[in-house]
Protein backbone atom coordinates (compact mmCIF):
# COMPACT_ATOMS: atom_id res chain seq x y z
CA UNK A 1 0.00 0.00 0.00
CA UNK A 2 1.22 3.42 -0.87
CA UNK A 3 0.44 5.25 2.77
CA UNK A 4 1.55 8.06 4.28
CA UNK A 5 0.13 9.32 7.32
CA UNK A 6 -0.51 12.85 8.57
CA UNK A 7 -0.53 13.68 12.25
CA UNK A 8 -2.17 16.61 13.50
CA UNK A 9 -0.41 18.02 16.85
CA UNK A 10 -0.34 21.78 16.60
CA UNK A 11 -2.61 22.44 19.34
CA UNK A 12 -1.84 24.15 22.59
CA UNK A 13 -3.78 22.08 24.92
CA UNK A 14 -5.39 24.80 27.04
CA UNK A 15 -7.31 22.48 29.17
CA UNK A 16 -3.90 21.09 30.22
CA UNK A 17 -2.86 23.92 32.15
CA UNK A 18 0.65 23.14 31.46
CA UNK A 19 3.67 24.43 30.12
CA UNK A 20 4.58 21.40 28.60
CA UNK A 21 2.86 21.07 24.61
CA UNK A 22 -0.02 18.53 24.87
CA UNK A 23 0.95 15.91 22.79
CA UNK A 24 4.53 15.57 25.02
CA UNK A 25 2.69 14.90 27.84
CA UNK A 26 3.28 11.12 29.19
CA UNK A 27 0.65 8.14 28.84
CA UNK A 28 2.15 5.15 30.67
CA UNK A 29 5.94 6.38 30.42
CA UNK A 30 5.56 7.44 26.35
CA UNK A 31 4.93 10.97 25.65
CA UNK A 32 1.72 10.46 23.53
CA UNK A 33 3.09 11.57 20.10
CA UNK A 34 5.37 9.14 20.07
CA UNK A 35 3.57 6.41 20.92
CA UNK A 36 1.06 7.62 18.13
CA UNK A 37 4.36 7.36 15.68
CA UNK A 38 5.20 4.11 17.21
CA UNK A 39 1.60 2.90 16.02
CA UNK A 40 2.28 4.10 12.59
CA UNK A 41 5.87 2.79 11.98
CA UNK A 42 3.86 -0.32 12.22
CA UNK A 43 2.17 0.38 9.24
CA UNK A 44 5.83 0.94 6.85
CA UNK A 45 3.98 4.02 5.91
CA UNK A 46 6.28 6.06 3.50
CA UNK A 47 6.40 8.90 5.60
CA UNK A 48 5.18 10.00 8.70
CA UNK A 49 4.37 14.16 8.39
CA UNK A 50 3.70 16.42 11.82
CA UNK A 51 2.03 19.11 11.62
CA UNK A 52 3.37 21.44 14.38
CA UNK A 53 2.76 24.36 15.47
CA UNK A 54 2.62 25.91 19.50
CA UNK A 55 6.17 25.18 21.33
CA UNK A 56 6.88 22.86 17.83
CA UNK A 57 10.63 23.55 19.14
CA UNK A 58 10.30 21.13 21.96
CA UNK A 59 8.54 19.00 20.01
CA UNK A 60 11.53 18.54 17.55
CA UNK A 61 14.22 18.67 20.70
CA UNK A 62 11.97 15.42 22.27
CA UNK A 63 11.76 13.37 18.44
CA UNK A 64 14.83 14.44 16.67
CA UNK A 65 14.67 14.92 12.85
CA UNK A 66 11.06 14.13 11.75
CA UNK A 67 9.20 15.30 8.77
CA UNK A 68 6.97 18.21 9.49
CA UNK A 69 5.41 20.94 8.25
CA UNK A 70 4.60 24.24 10.43
CA UNK A 71 0.78 25.87 11.32
CA UNK A 72 1.48 28.73 12.56
CA UNK A 73 -2.29 29.89 12.92
CA UNK A 74 -4.59 27.08 14.22
CA UNK A 75 -7.35 27.51 11.98
CA UNK A 76 -8.80 24.52 12.14
CA UNK A 77 -8.79 20.77 11.21
CA UNK A 78 -9.16 21.46 7.70
CA UNK A 79 -6.42 24.14 7.97
CA UNK A 80 -3.92 21.75 9.52
CA UNK A 81 -4.13 19.44 6.62
CA UNK A 82 -3.75 22.14 3.77
CA UNK A 83 -0.49 23.10 5.64
CA UNK A 84 0.93 19.84 4.12
CA UNK A 85 -0.75 20.20 0.40
CA UNK A 86 2.65 21.63 -0.61
CA UNK A 87 4.84 18.68 0.77
CA UNK A 88 2.35 16.29 -0.29
CA UNK A 89 2.63 17.46 -3.97
CA UNK A 90 3.06 14.56 -6.30
CA UNK A 91 2.07 11.55 -4.35
CA UNK A 92 -0.65 9.53 -5.35
CA UNK A 93 -2.13 7.14 -2.57
CA UNK A 94 -4.10 6.56 0.66
CA UNK A 95 -3.03 9.59 3.24
CA UNK A 96 -4.05 8.95 6.85
CA UNK A 97 -4.88 11.56 9.02
CA UNK A 98 -4.89 11.18 12.76
CA UNK A 99 -4.53 13.32 15.44
CA UNK A 100 -1.29 13.75 18.25
CA UNK A 101 -3.35 13.54 20.80
CA UNK A 102 -5.08 10.03 20.53
CA UNK A 103 -2.17 7.77 21.90
CA UNK A 104 -4.70 4.78 22.33
CA UNK A 105 -5.00 3.71 18.76
CA UNK A 106 -3.57 0.71 17.43
CA UNK A 107 -1.66 -0.34 14.74
CA UNK A 108 -4.18 -2.88 13.73
CA UNK A 109 -7.11 -0.91 13.54
CA UNK A 110 -5.40 1.88 11.60
CA UNK A 111 -4.40 -0.50 8.89
CA UNK A 112 -8.07 -2.40 9.55
CA UNK A 113 -9.25 1.35 7.79
CA UNK A 114 -6.48 1.31 5.78
CA UNK A 115 -7.29 -1.77 3.72
CA UNK A 116 -11.16 -1.49 4.03
CA UNK A 117 -10.47 1.73 2.50
CA UNK A 118 -8.55 0.38 -0.02
CA UNK A 119 -10.56 -2.76 -1.31
CA UNK A 120 -13.78 -0.07 -1.20
CA UNK A 121 -12.30 2.19 -3.61
CA UNK A 122 -13.55 4.68 -1.60
CA UNK A 123 -12.33 8.66 -2.28
CA UNK A 124 -12.81 8.87 2.26
CA UNK A 125 -12.94 6.50 4.78
CA UNK A 126 -13.74 7.39 8.03
CA UNK A 127 -13.24 5.41 11.35
CA UNK A 128 -16.30 5.49 13.55
CA UNK A 129 -17.58 4.20 16.80
CA UNK A 130 -20.83 3.00 18.52
CA UNK A 131 -21.33 4.76 21.18
CA UNK A 132 -24.60 4.27 23.88
CA UNK A 133 -23.96 7.59 24.99
CA UNK A 134 -23.01 10.07 21.53
CA UNK A 135 -23.85 13.32 23.05
CA UNK A 136 -21.02 15.87 21.79
CA UNK A 137 -19.30 13.49 19.30
CA UNK A 138 -20.15 13.88 15.16
CA UNK A 139 -23.22 11.23 14.03
CA UNK A 140 -22.52 9.47 11.11
CA UNK A 141 -25.40 9.81 8.74
CA UNK A 142 -25.60 6.98 6.94
CA UNK A 143 -27.74 5.42 3.31
CA UNK A 144 -27.81 2.28 2.03
CA UNK A 145 -24.05 1.73 4.06
CA UNK A 146 -22.33 4.71 2.83
CA UNK A 147 -21.82 7.71 4.86
CA UNK A 148 -24.06 10.68 3.33
CA UNK A 149 -22.72 13.18 6.18
CA UNK A 150 -21.29 13.70 9.49
CA UNK A 151 -23.28 16.55 11.62
CA UNK A 152 -22.07 17.94 14.42
CA UNK A 153 -24.08 17.58 17.75
CA UNK A 154 -25.05 21.29 17.89
CA UNK A 155 -26.15 21.17 14.16
CA UNK A 156 -27.95 17.73 14.64
CA UNK A 157 -32.02 17.05 14.45
CA UNK A 158 -33.67 14.91 17.34
CA UNK A 159 -33.56 11.90 14.56
CA UNK A 160 -29.81 12.74 14.03
CA UNK A 161 -28.84 12.76 17.83
CA UNK A 162 -30.72 9.35 18.23
CA UNK A 163 -27.77 7.86 15.94
CA UNK A 164 -25.28 6.05 18.44
CA UNK A 165 -22.58 6.14 15.42
CA UNK A 166 -19.96 8.35 15.93
CA UNK A 167 -16.76 9.99 13.88
CA UNK A 168 -13.53 9.42 15.59
CA UNK A 169 -11.66 12.13 13.80
CA UNK A 170 -9.30 9.92 11.89
CA UNK A 171 -9.73 9.27 8.24
CA UNK A 172 -8.19 7.36 4.97
CA UNK A 173 -8.26 9.63 2.11
CA UNK A 174 -7.35 9.21 -1.26
CA UNK A 175 -4.76 12.00 -1.64
CA UNK A 176 -5.66 13.90 -4.74
CA UNK A 177 -9.31 13.71 -4.39
CA UNK A 178 -9.17 15.37 -1.00
CA UNK A 179 -7.18 18.21 -1.67
CA UNK A 180 -9.24 18.59 -4.73
CA UNK A 181 -12.18 18.90 -1.89
CA UNK A 182 -9.71 20.90 0.38
CA UNK A 183 -9.74 23.70 -1.94
CA UNK A 184 -13.44 24.23 -1.57
CA UNK A 185 -14.20 24.03 1.63
CA UNK A 186 -15.26 27.36 3.23
CA UNK A 187 -14.60 29.00 7.10
CA UNK A 188 -18.04 30.72 7.21
CA UNK A 189 -18.84 28.92 10.86
CA UNK A 190 -18.83 30.72 14.32
CA UNK A 191 -15.06 30.04 14.94
CA UNK A 192 -13.91 31.16 11.28
CA UNK A 193 -12.01 27.93 11.64
CA UNK A 194 -11.76 25.23 8.27
CA UNK A 195 -13.45 21.60 8.69
CA UNK A 196 -11.72 18.37 7.57
CA UNK A 197 -15.58 16.95 8.14
CA UNK A 198 -16.99 19.74 5.50
CA UNK A 199 -14.19 17.33 2.68
CA UNK A 200 -17.06 14.39 3.35
CA UNK A 201 -19.92 16.87 2.61
CA UNK A 202 -18.64 18.20 -0.79
CA UNK A 203 -17.42 14.44 -1.74
CA UNK A 204 -21.35 13.79 -1.36
CA UNK A 205 -22.33 16.22 -3.22
CA UNK A 206 -20.21 14.96 -5.93
CA UNK A 207 -21.42 11.57 -5.90
CA UNK A 208 -18.17 10.26 -4.39
CA UNK A 209 -18.31 7.03 -2.50
CA UNK A 210 -17.78 7.53 1.40
CA UNK A 211 -16.97 4.72 3.72
CA UNK A 212 -16.78 3.90 7.19
CA UNK A 213 -14.86 1.59 9.78
CA UNK A 214 -16.41 0.80 13.09
CA UNK A 215 -13.65 0.24 15.84
CA UNK A 216 -14.26 -2.89 18.35
CA UNK A 217 -12.88 -0.89 21.48
CA UNK A 218 -14.53 2.32 21.77
CA UNK A 219 -11.44 3.00 24.33
CA UNK A 220 -9.32 3.78 21.33
CA UNK A 221 -10.86 7.12 20.45
CA UNK A 222 -10.19 8.80 23.43
CA UNK A 223 -9.08 11.88 23.12
CA UNK A 224 -6.56 13.34 25.77
CA UNK A 225 -7.93 17.16 26.32
CA UNK A 226 -6.97 17.32 30.06
CA UNK A 227 -4.64 15.93 32.93
CA UNK A 228 -8.05 13.78 33.66
CA UNK A 229 -8.38 12.43 30.36
CA UNK A 230 -4.32 12.00 30.40
CA UNK A 231 -4.42 9.46 33.59
CA UNK A 232 -7.45 7.83 31.99
CA UNK A 233 -5.45 7.09 28.66
CA UNK A 234 -2.40 5.65 30.54
CA UNK A 235 -5.13 3.15 32.77
CA UNK A 236 -5.87 1.72 29.92
CA UNK A 237 -2.20 1.34 28.33
CA UNK A 238 -1.51 -0.13 31.63
CA UNK A 239 -4.20 -2.61 31.31
CA UNK A 240 -3.32 -3.62 28.28
CA UNK A 241 0.69 -3.82 28.85
CA UNK A 242 -0.49 -6.09 31.74
CA UNK A 243 -2.57 -7.81 30.15
CA UNK A 244 0.36 -8.50 27.34
CA UNK A 245 2.61 -9.84 30.07
CA UNK A 246 0.53 -12.06 31.57
CA UNK A 247 -0.03 -13.92 28.32
CA UNK A 248 3.82 -14.03 27.96
CA UNK A 249 3.98 -15.68 31.20
CA UNK A 250 4.57 -13.17 33.64
CA UNK A 251 2.75 -13.11 37.17
CA UNK A 252 1.28 -10.11 38.46
CA UNK A 253 0.15 -10.82 41.36
CA UNK A 254 -2.85 -7.63 41.34
CA UNK A 255 -2.37 -6.35 38.02
CA UNK A 256 -4.35 -3.34 39.10
CA UNK A 257 -1.69 -2.40 42.03
CA UNK A 258 0.76 -3.15 39.57
CA UNK A 259 2.41 -0.43 37.26
CA UNK A 260 4.60 -1.21 34.08
CA UNK A 261 5.32 1.29 31.22
CA UNK A 262 5.08 0.60 27.68
CA UNK A 263 8.93 0.08 27.11
CA UNK A 264 9.64 -2.72 29.49
CA UNK A 265 10.63 -6.15 28.41
CA UNK A 266 9.87 -9.32 31.08
CA UNK A 267 10.41 -13.19 30.88
CA UNK A 268 8.51 -15.70 32.07
CA UNK A 269 7.73 -17.00 35.29
CA UNK A 270 8.79 -13.69 36.57
CA UNK A 271 6.44 -13.24 39.95
CA UNK A 272 5.40 -9.26 40.69
CA UNK A 273 4.24 -7.92 43.88
CA UNK A 274 1.77 -5.32 44.27
CA UNK A 275 3.42 -1.98 44.30
CA UNK A 276 5.83 -2.29 41.74
CA UNK A 277 6.99 0.32 39.55
CA UNK A 278 9.00 -0.49 36.30
CA UNK A 279 9.63 2.18 34.15
CA UNK A 280 11.52 3.27 30.60
CA UNK A 281 13.03 0.59 28.94
CA UNK A 282 13.78 -1.87 31.69
CA UNK A 283 14.25 -5.70 30.81
CA UNK A 284 13.82 -7.92 33.74
CA UNK A 285 14.82 -11.94 33.04
CA UNK A 286 12.91 -15.22 33.67
CA UNK A 287 12.02 -16.28 37.32
CA UNK A 288 12.86 -13.07 39.11
CA UNK A 289 10.83 -11.86 42.02
CA UNK A 290 10.21 -8.14 42.63
CA UNK A 291 8.49 -7.65 46.30
CA UNK A 292 6.30 -4.42 47.21
CA UNK A 293 7.53 -1.21 46.82
CA UNK A 294 9.98 -1.79 44.09
CA UNK A 295 10.89 0.77 41.37
CA UNK A 296 13.12 -0.01 38.48
CA UNK A 297 14.17 2.14 36.24
CA UNK A 298 16.21 1.44 32.84
CA UNK A 299 17.62 -1.56 33.76
CA UNK A 300 18.83 -4.51 32.83
CA UNK A 301 17.43 -7.51 35.20
CA UNK A 302 19.01 -11.34 34.79
CA UNK A 303 17.43 -14.49 35.74
CA UNK A 304 16.72 -15.60 39.11
CA UNK A 305 17.00 -12.34 40.54
CA UNK A 306 15.26 -11.35 43.82
CA UNK A 307 14.42 -7.19 45.15
CA UNK A 308 12.83 -6.57 47.72
CA UNK A 309 11.38 -2.31 48.76
CA UNK A 310 14.07 -0.86 46.40
CA UNK A 311 15.01 1.16 44.07
CA UNK A 312 17.09 0.18 40.82
CA UNK A 313 18.35 2.85 38.73
CA UNK A 314 20.02 2.50 35.47
CA UNK A 315 22.38 -0.37 36.73
CA UNK A 316 22.72 -4.02 35.29
CA UNK A 317 21.90 -6.80 38.28
CA UNK A 318 23.40 -10.03 36.90
CA UNK A 319 21.65 -13.38 37.48
CA UNK A 320 20.76 -14.58 40.96
CA UNK A 321 21.45 -11.40 42.89
CA UNK A 322 19.40 -10.53 46.18
CA UNK A 323 18.68 -6.97 46.93
CA UNK A 324 17.03 -5.16 50.07
CA UNK A 325 14.87 -4.51 51.61
CA UNK A 326 15.53 -0.70 50.92
CA UNK A 327 18.29 -0.68 49.11
CA UNK A 328 19.16 2.03 46.66
CA UNK A 329 20.94 0.63 43.63
CA UNK A 330 21.47 4.36 41.86
CA UNK A 331 22.75 4.90 38.30
CA UNK A 332 26.07 2.96 36.72
CA UNK A 333 26.12 0.34 39.58
CA UNK A 334 26.67 -3.56 37.95
CA UNK A 335 26.16 -5.86 40.45
CA UNK A 336 27.57 -9.34 39.45
CA UNK A 337 25.96 -12.77 39.42
CA UNK A 338 25.45 -13.78 43.14
CA UNK A 339 26.11 -10.52 44.82
CA UNK A 340 23.64 -10.16 47.94
CA UNK A 341 22.85 -6.30 48.61
CA UNK A 342 20.80 -6.02 51.64
CA UNK A 343 18.81 -3.28 53.67
CA UNK A 344 19.57 0.47 53.35
CA UNK A 345 23.07 -0.01 51.34
CA UNK A 346 23.03 2.55 48.67
CA UNK A 347 25.68 1.87 45.29
CA UNK A 348 26.61 4.44 42.62
CA UNK A 349 28.91 3.85 39.54
CA UNK A 350 30.54 0.76 41.16
CA UNK A 351 30.80 -2.66 39.95
CA UNK A 352 30.65 -5.60 42.57
CA UNK A 353 31.99 -8.74 41.01
CA UNK A 354 30.19 -11.97 41.89
CA UNK A 355 29.38 -13.03 45.07
CA UNK A 356 29.70 -9.51 46.85
CA UNK A 357 28.04 -9.17 50.07
CA UNK A 358 27.47 -6.06 51.76
CA UNK A 359 24.41 -6.91 54.63
CA UNK A 360 23.40 -3.52 55.60
CA UNK A 361 24.16 0.19 56.36
CA UNK A 362 26.69 0.56 53.72
CA UNK A 363 27.36 3.09 50.68
CA UNK A 364 29.84 2.24 47.99
CA UNK A 365 30.20 4.48 45.44
CA UNK A 366 32.92 4.90 42.45
CA UNK A 367 33.95 1.86 43.79
CA UNK A 368 35.19 -1.58 41.90
CA UNK A 369 35.03 -4.65 44.59
CA UNK A 370 36.43 -8.17 44.16
CA UNK A 371 34.84 -11.28 44.10
CA UNK A 372 33.34 -12.72 46.90
CA UNK A 373 34.37 -9.89 49.39
CA UNK A 374 32.62 -9.14 52.39
CA UNK A 375 31.43 -5.38 53.69
CA UNK A 376 30.85 -4.83 57.17
CA UNK A 377 27.98 -2.83 58.30
CA UNK A 378 28.35 1.16 58.48
CA UNK A 379 30.88 0.58 55.21
CA UNK A 380 31.78 3.84 53.40
CA UNK A 381 33.77 4.72 50.49
CA UNK A 382 34.40 8.54 50.92
CA UNK A 383 34.92 9.12 46.77
CA UNK A 384 34.65 12.79 47.20
CA UNK A 385 36.45 15.02 48.56
CA UNK A 386 34.20 18.61 48.09
CA UNK A 387 35.53 19.10 44.39
CA UNK A 388 36.36 15.89 42.71
CA UNK A 389 35.32 12.28 42.62
CA UNK A 390 37.86 9.52 43.40
CA UNK A 391 37.99 5.53 43.27
CA UNK A 392 38.01 3.05 45.98
CA UNK A 393 39.19 -0.77 44.50
CA UNK A 394 39.37 -3.64 46.83
CA UNK A 395 40.41 -6.99 46.24
CA UNK A 396 39.10 -10.49 46.13
CA UNK A 397 38.03 -12.39 48.81
CA UNK A 398 38.82 -9.28 51.52
CA UNK A 399 36.93 -8.60 54.92
CA UNK A 400 36.25 -4.61 55.28
CA UNK A 401 35.28 -4.36 59.39
CA UNK A 402 32.04 -2.72 60.17
CA UNK A 403 32.48 1.51 60.30
CA UNK A 404 35.07 1.44 57.86
CA UNK A 405 35.64 4.61 56.36
CA UNK A 406 37.78 4.22 53.17
CA UNK A 407 39.39 7.53 51.73
CA UNK A 408 39.40 7.76 47.80
CA UNK A 409 41.29 7.06 46.45
CA UNK A 410 42.43 4.30 48.25
CA UNK A 411 42.96 0.16 47.22
CA UNK A 412 42.84 -3.11 49.27
CA UNK A 413 43.99 -5.80 48.03
CA UNK A 414 43.03 -9.07 47.97
CA UNK A 415 42.75 -11.56 50.90
CA UNK A 416 42.94 -7.98 52.83
CA UNK A 417 41.19 -7.46 56.21
CA UNK A 418 40.85 -3.92 57.64
CA UNK A 419 39.76 -3.75 61.60
CA UNK A 420 36.40 -2.45 62.53
CA UNK A 421 35.91 1.33 63.23
CA UNK A 422 38.94 1.91 61.19
CA UNK A 423 39.79 5.22 58.71
CA UNK A 424 41.79 4.14 56.19
CA UNK A 425 43.79 6.69 53.69
CA UNK A 426 46.59 4.19 52.81
CA UNK A 427 46.39 1.21 50.23
CA UNK A 428 46.67 -2.08 52.25
CA UNK A 429 48.73 -4.67 50.35
CA UNK A 430 47.28 -8.30 49.79
CA UNK A 431 47.22 -10.71 52.78
CA UNK A 432 47.42 -7.56 55.08
CA UNK A 433 45.30 -6.08 58.19
CA UNK A 434 44.83 -2.28 57.95
CA UNK A 435 43.53 -0.97 61.53
CA UNK A 436 43.58 2.73 61.65
CA UNK A 437 41.80 3.96 65.11
CA UNK A 438 42.26 5.90 68.35
CA UNK A 439 43.92 4.04 71.36
CA UNK A 440 41.15 2.97 73.75
CA UNK A 441 41.80 4.66 77.04
CA UNK A 442 40.36 3.42 80.16
CA UNK A 443 40.05 6.23 83.14
CA UNK A 444 38.92 3.82 86.21
CA UNK A 445 36.12 5.36 88.60
CA UNK A 446 35.75 8.15 86.14
CA UNK A 447 31.58 8.10 86.86
CA UNK A 448 31.96 8.61 90.51
CA UNK A 449 33.72 11.97 89.91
Amino acid sequence: MNLISLVLAAGKGTRMKSELPKVLHKVNGIPMIKKILDELNKLKTVENILVLGHKKEMVLEELGDVSHVLQEEQLGTGHAVMMAKEKLKGFKGTLLVTCGDTPLLRAETLKELCDKHTAAGASTTVLTSMLENPFGYGRIVKDGGSVRAIVEEKEATDEVKSIKEVNAGVYCFDSEKLFHALDKIKNENEKGEYYLTDVIKIQVENGEKIESYILEDNNEILGVNSKAQLAEASEVLRARKNVELMEDGVILLDPKATYIEDGVKIGSDTVIYPGVIIEGSSVIGKNVELIGNTRIENSQIYDKVRIESSVIEKSIIEAGVTIGPFAHIRPKSHLKAGVHIGNFVETKNSTLEAGVKAGHLTYLGDAHVGADTNIGAGTITCNYDGKNKHKTIIGEKAFIGSDTMLVAPVEVGDNAITGAGSTITKNIPSNALGVARAKQIIKKEWSKK
